[in-house]
């Protein structure tokens, strides 16, 4: 996520939630689980937790000292997650920060996802509001983790301490046993979780200093990879349950249309097929499979009422904000006087650039099972927005939230896509199973959204335009900027909006714009954000997606003017930005910047490109090589990457995050866009919308800044650098910098 929300947090440690009797269990090998609603089914090893029945034992109490820790009498070591597992590691993160201060052994603890509950796993950063994006998983949980293993190790400690009539001060603590040296005393965590049960929990704990870490800043293997390589890990599209209906959604083929008729005749013809509902976005399809389902929309006979339709396209879009950047807009950012450096500077330079519309591409289209009996409403998929989601449901179904219940599976990436602001494909599920509740059938049902509907049907990174303006000094130095931004806002209309939108400023829209670190002494940054009658949201790293691309190859661009080194010219400018010139100078000496690259084959040229950028409060620099071909074409042999994200948790997860970022963001800069053509998209598929195939994807080495500051974002922070990187490699090459991408064009 995605959404990068920035709220006001206390400077205090956060308290910890107290744990209650609704606490969710852990799954063991194989669980029998009984939902809510009354249904039933077994799974193997590897589901997530949050659909995990209460586990029994007869050996005793399960200390339970808080709401993110469970030691039960088996010696396990339960950690209840609050952020959604997507693949970026929260699953293994969260998990090494309890058993770090709980001196567990790795090999004891289990993993299983929290329940939406916002009083107890709500986003610290976010305030009462439980959710994951905007790289915040490790950042807002990063002491109040770590106090809950330490909490958990001081009843520990505690109780042995009683049971053997020793002082405290002299039990030590080690991979999940505890020991008495003088006395030869030692015994499991299991097999004094049921007295440490009765200890009281301690108001404050001491944390570890850094120095005697033993699992944070390691290597240890992710919780989930055996479970997501044997096949048990269970997505939502694996989902089953009894009685399950499979749902497909016949959507609008233009922006703003609704259902004028539709005749569900034909449809209900189709072998399986069971029901035909008319929900808000459109007509569903409902059969006892998918394929069923997705036989009887083709059959379904559906007209559309156009007339408040969208009829524009991109290209209209694109010639109206070009129209838009020639005027003022509301001013982000006014340092200095920049209309005034300009008419003084020895020479100015413009660029005009744009950004298509994106699709998040996540490699499980959208989906979500629902049932609904009347008097309460579960979900299950993959839940990144716990607290949007349980409002906008239940409101769809006139319940309170608390009567929503959500069950947090894996998701199969998302990039910001399942935090929907307005919740709109678990709406979709909700306003169909509530139909078929309506009709005596309150029975699950799995909505399945298709590629292409996924593709087409809506919810994308906006369009923008950027036109920046600069001045040289007869010296070569920068003594003038001004950046203008127009776009769709993606928080305006959501309930975001009051803390992110301020004077009329979506700040997602102009991040990595109005921070820009350069020491430029006259600098302005305003906005435009008109609106669109397509569906736009956050999308990964969100604004930095297009204001890293225009600043890093602006800057480029007045570096070769001025005759500067980019990596000197970048150097000179940032003074007084420590983390972003140490991940300058970390990339730089990486990839050999300054010295000759190997050649190419005859007619080939190579070159490398250099960029840096912030985002979520971690910066990233990257050193791109290219090669040339004598026909035009190129490739991205290889990407040098450093990254200063404070203290790494595990280093092996952050590099993985930088890798995955990056092949994510050089998708996107070679061959992504959305093309709209009278209100309907033009791409359905991975025909028409192209990613990155494997084979195109560069060697990368990724080097982490050492630090010892408070643990940032990472999830996202590797997307927005490598597109301007490589740019400025081409650049370099051709003497031109391309304006409008993607930079490889169908």
């Amino acid at each position: 996520m995605d959404a990068k929300i920035t709220l006001a947090v206390d400077d205090a440690s956060p308290a910890l939630p107290a744990d209650d009797a609704n606490a969710p269990a852990s799954a063991g090998r194989r669980t029998f689980i009984k939902a809510s609603g009354g249904l039933a089914l077994a799974v193997w090893m590897g589901l997530p937790p949050a659909l995990a029945a209460d586990k029994k034992t007869a050996a005793g109490a399960t200390l339970t000292p808080n709401a993110f820790v469970r030691i039960a009498p088996d010696n396990t070591v339960t950690v209840v997650v609050k952020h959604l597992e997507m693949g970026q590691g929260t699953f293994t993160g969260l998990p090494t920060l309890v058993a770090e201060e709980l001196d567990a052994a790795w090999s004891q603890i289990k993993v299983e996802g929290a329940p939406a509950d916002a009083k107890r796993y709500n986003n610290l950063f976010w305030g009462p509001t439980q959710g994951t994006g905007g790289s915040t998983a490790m950042a807002n949980s990063f002491e109040q983790m770590r106090k809950a293993g330490a909490t958990a190790r001081a009843m520990l400690v505690s109780a042995a301490a009683k049971r053997w009539n020793v002082p405290a001060g002299e039990i030590t603590v080690k991979e999940g046993v505890l020991r008495h040296a003088a006395s030869g005393r030692q015994a499991s965590f299991g097999e004094l979780a049921d007295a440490a049960a009765k200890e009281a929990v301690p108001e404050t704990v001491v944390l570890k200093d850094p120095k005697d870490f033993v699992l944070i800043g390691k290597k240890v293997g992710r919780t989930d990879s055996a479970a997501k390589t044997n096949g048990s890990a269970i997505y939502t599209q694996d989902l089953k349950l009894p009685g399950m209906l499979t749902a497909v959604v016949a959507h609008p083929p233009r922006f703003g249309a609704k259902v004028a008729r539709y005749d569900a005749a034909p449809a209900l013809a189709v072998k399986g097929v069971v029901a035909v509902v008319q929900i808000p976005s459109g007509v569903a399809v409902v059969a006892k499979d998918f394929w069923s389902a997705r036989q009887g929309r083709e059959k379904l006979q559906v007209q559309w009422d156009e007339s408040g339709a969208f009829a524009g396209g991109s290209d209209s879009i694109i010639a109206d904000y070009r129209q838009l950047a020639q005027k003022p807009g509301l001013v982000a950012r006014n340092d200095g006087n920049s209309a005034q450096a300009l008419g003084n500077a020895v020479k100015v330079l413009e660029a005009t650039y744009t950004f298509p519309y994106l699709a998040h591409a996540a490699m499980e289209p959208m989906n979500g099972v629902a049932h609904f009996t009347g008097d309460a409403l579960e979900i299950w998929n993959g839940e990144q927005f716990q607290t949007v989601d349980q409002i906008t449901l239940g409101k769809a179904v006139g319940l309170p939230p608390e009567k929503v219940t959500l069950h947090m599976l894996f998701a199969g990436g998302s990039f910001g896509r399942r935090a929907n602001p307005h919740s709109d494909y678990l709406l979709e599920a909700t306003h169909i199973a509530k139909s078929l509740a309506d009709q005596g059938k309150r029975l699950p049902v799995k909505l399945v959204w298709t590629r292409e509907d996924d593709t087409s049907a809506g919810w994308y990174r906006p369009l923008y335009v950027h036109k920046l303006v600069a001045g040289l000094d007869k010296a070569g130095q920068i003594v003038a900027w001004q950046h203008r931004i127009v776009g769709q806002s993606i928080i305006a209309g959501t309930a975001f909006e009051g803390a992110l939108v301020k004077n009329g400023i979506d700040g997602t829209s102009v991040e990595g714009a109005a921070n820009l670190p350069y020491r430029i002494p006259n600098l302005t940054v305003d906005l435009h954000s008109p609106t669109q009658p397509v569906p736009v949201q956050w999308w990964r790293s969100v604004g930095a997606t297009h204001t890293a691309y225009s600043t890093e190859t602006f800057l480029d661009r007045l570096f070769r003017e001025a005759g500067t080194d980019p990596v000197a010219g970048r150097r000179a400018l940032l003074a007084g930005h420590p983390r972003h010139l140490a991940a300058l100078e970390l990339a730089a000496k990486q990839a050999g910047w300054g010295t000759p690259l190997a050649p190419g084959k005859t007619g080939e040229q190579r070159a490398r490109g250099v960029a840096v950028h912030e985002s979520f409060n971690t910066m990233v620099a990257q050193v791109a090589e290219v090669t040339r071909r004598g026909d035009g074409s190129f490739t991205v042999d290889k990407v040098t990457c450093a990254v200063e994200c404070g203290l790494a948790i595990n280093p092996d997860v952050v590099r993985a995050q930088m890798e995955g970022g990056i092949g994510y963001g050089l998708s996107g800069a070679l061959y992504g866009a959305i093309h709209v053509d009278k209100g309907a998209v033009r791409e359905r598929n991975f025909d028409a919308y192209r990613v990155l195939r494997i084979d195109e994807m560069p060697h990368i080495d990724v080097h982490i800044v050492p630090s010892a500051g408070a643990p940032t974002g990472v999830g996202e922070p590797g997307t927005p650098v490598i597109a301007p990187a490589v740019a400025n490699a081409l650049a370099s090459l051709t003497g031109t910098w391309t304006t409008d991408l993607p930079l490889i064009k169908a």
